[in-house]
């Protein structure tokens, strides 16, 4: 054996021991001790080295299964997304599929999902819970007495609007309604939950945390937007009949300044951005509801708003077909984006993707720091009425088809979809494509599955 070959043996046979070390140092680690493996965690650098700080702490008894001792947690996890992220991209292999009817003929205004159920708002007035893997129908909401036009839940609470002017609050696991309150004068048409995140520092080094409590905001038709108290399952419930904001204790206030109905909202820390049909984006402090910027330079209605809140900006989309990107220090407009000939009536923003979806049938990938178009994404035939991206893919909805596109390359990659005659909602994640369609004069819930979550589940 020559002395090169003894060296290598040599230095690998040392790493092996280092780790073994390790691994029985961390097993051993009492609740007391967890922090020093925080730590260790916090030093490694790269891959390799999270996967063996991670695969060392496993066989912690209180902390993993000693059966997974040898995985390395890291690399099998990026493993694991890495194959069913590329699977969507295979034109060979098509996903496995599941069509259930929804809401009999009705629209199907708002969609949610997680692993184990898809809740769905509809012009019904009904909101609907179903079995993910199943299609099975779990709960039927019922109370509101106009149609359903926003929700979002988190955990076991579900929170909803409606044209009937209220907003609700649910168990979903019961089925019940907790809470009914008035306030808004016309339909509530967006809302969302946002909760305290880090927003800077005091001069003693703590962290400045805001909103103070968890909150909800919502936006209406009545022009204005309101600020409520997020409760908790078991706190009293209010049914109220009448608007009394002195007797709802979960009020905050209300934020006035808008001409016309508020149609989106975009939310995070202290920062409010609101698009209005009055042609204005308002930026507000929601801590004390002042309007902190009035943003004007749309013709004519705002559709779309989205919060960067990284960037210290706001995005705008608008029925004068441009996308504009704002400072919220300054409120000036910081970027005007062209290109799309009509109403640019969706946004979203994910890892520095920007995308916009207009009536023109084209969707457009800009980059958010200069605003230069990457990528128009053709092959609809008619206004884009829905899309969601994660700045890998995108789904976008329109006329017959539920489209998969690349979004990095800008390349159509598959139908997910056809023969329809109408999308109306679709969400995604890694290994499910929901989306909430209109067929034969039936609206149904389309469910697409990764095939290699099939493998693997």
């Amino acid at each position: 054996m020559s002395l090169t070959t003894r060296k290598r043996k040599m230095k690998s046979q040392g790493r092996v021991l280092s780790q073994k070390k390790q691994k029985r140092k961390v097993s051993s680690l009492g609740d007391g001790q967890r922090s020093a493996w925080v730590a260790w965690l916090d030093e490694a650098h790269g891959p390799n080295a999270f996967a063996s700080a991670a695969a060392a702490y496993v066989p912690a008894p209180r902390i993993g299964l000693p059966n997974l001792r040898n995985l390395h947690l890291f690399k099998s996890i990026y493993a694991r997304h890495h194959l069913i992220r590329r699977s969507w991209m295979d034109t060979e292999k098509e996903p496995l599929h599941l069509a259930f009817r929804a809401h009999h003929r009705h629209v199907v205004t708002c969609l949610q999902f997680d692993s184990d159920k898809i809740v769905t708002g509809s012009d019904d007035a009904n909101i609907d819970i179903y079995n993910t893997q199943t299609g099975a129908a779990i709960k039927r909401l019922e109370g509101h007495e106009g149609g359903v036009w926003a929700l979002e839940y988190e955990g076991n609470m579900l929170v909803s609007g409606s044209t009937d002017r209220t907003l609700r609050m649910w168990n979903i696991e019961e089925g019940r309604c907790l809470q009914v309150w008035q306030g808004h004068t016309s339909t509530v048409r967006c809302l969302q939950i946002i909760h305290p995140v880090p927003v800077g520092h005091n001069p003693d080094g703590s962290i400045i945390m805001m909103p103070k409590e968890s909150l909800i905001i919502t936006g209406s038709r009545d022009s204005s937007c309101r600020v409520w108290k997020l409760p908790e399952l078991d706190d009293p419930s209010l049914f109220q009949m009448v608007a009394n904001d002195d007797q709802n204790p979960y009020f905050v206030r209300a934020l006035a300044g808008h001409h016309h109905s508020v149609r989106a909202i975009a939310a995070h820390g202290d920062t409010l951005v609101s698009g209005s049909y009055d042609a204005t984006v308002r930026v507000w402090k929601i801590s004390t509801g002042e309007t902190i910027h009035r943003l004007q330079g749309h013709t004519t209605k705002v559709y779309s708003v989205v919060l960067d809140h990284e960037r210290g900006r706001c995005i705008s989309g608008s029925m004068d077909s441009f996308v504009k990107i704002w400072s919220l220090e300054t409120g000036s407009c910081l970027l005007h984006l062209e290109g799309h000939a009509s109403l640019v009536g969706l946004l979203d923003l994910k890892d520095n993707y920007l995308v916009s979806a207009a009536a023109d049938a084209i969707l457009r990938i800009w980059d958010p720091e200069t605003g230069r178009c990457k990528h128009s994404l053709t092959g609809h035939t008619g206004a884009i009425t829905c899309f969601s991206h994660n700045g890998e893919k995108v789904v976008s909805g329109s006329d017959s088809t539920l489209k998969l596109w690349d979004t990095k390359k800008g390349e159509f990659v598959r139908d997910l979809l056809t023969t329809l005659s109408g999308v109306w909602q679709v969400r995604f994640d890694d290994r499910r494509c929901i989306a909430a369609v209109h067929r034969n004069n039936w609206t149904y819930i389309e469910v697409s599955r990764s095939t290699f979550y099939r493998k693997m589940a």
